[in-house]
């Protein structure tokens, strides 16, 4: 089974959060609910400060906690890309999968339900790319198979910011500034 995930290059990043907005706007999410999120951490004094950014979305785990917890099956991991997918209509906004996820990337909706992102798999069925690899001007974001996305950049899913990939298995690679380690 193939594993789509995506690839961020921390180093090309400007935190303009293009990508978030793109997100934002191809899923019309409401105020406050975002499906991919940058983050900017900073520190340090002068003369060395230091600051850097992180844009991230639900990573399609190969283990995810959300699809384990869910108690009508409403998630699933879709057979032919590892996708981690959601029926809508058995959804009965329980939260579970919010509580499960140790990243903190399923998002209650205005109706009660809860989604993620889906890396755009409208799109990615027409052979495009997910919204936000596109929308980003330094093209610091990539996606595809896992493994040829590692062979191809390398990177890490493991940051001190982030919860252990040992949890879930996280199918993203990062890499990272220094500082960020």
């Amino acid at each position: 089974m193939t594993q789509l995930g995506f690839y961020f290059d921390m180093t090309k990043c400007t935190g303009c959060r293009t990508c978030q907005i793109a997100c934002k706007d191809k899923n019309e999410l409401p105020v406050g609910t975002l499906f991919r999120m940058v983050k900017t951490f900073e520190g340090g004094k002068y003369p060395n400060p230091w600051v850097y950014h992180l844009s991230m979305t639900c990573n399609h785990c190969a283990d995810p906690q959300c699809v384990k917890n869910c108690p009508t099956g409403c998630r699933y991991k879709r057979e032919e890309d590892g996708l981690v997918l959601q029926d809508m209509d058995k959804c009965i906004g329980c939260g579970y999968c919010i509580m499960s996820c140790p990243y903190g990337f399923p998002q209650r909706l205005e109706n009660g339900k809860v989604s993620n992102c889906n890396m755009c798999v409208d799109l990615l069925d027409q052979g495009l790319n997910p919204a936000c690899v596109d929308a980003c001007m330094t093209r610091a974001l990539d996606f595809g198979d896992i493994d040829k996305l590692k062979a191809k950049y390398g990177g890490t899913s493991d940051l001190s910011v982030l919860p252990s990939s040992s949890i879930t298995n996280p199918s993203v690679l990062i890499k990272a500034k220094l500082i960020a380690k």
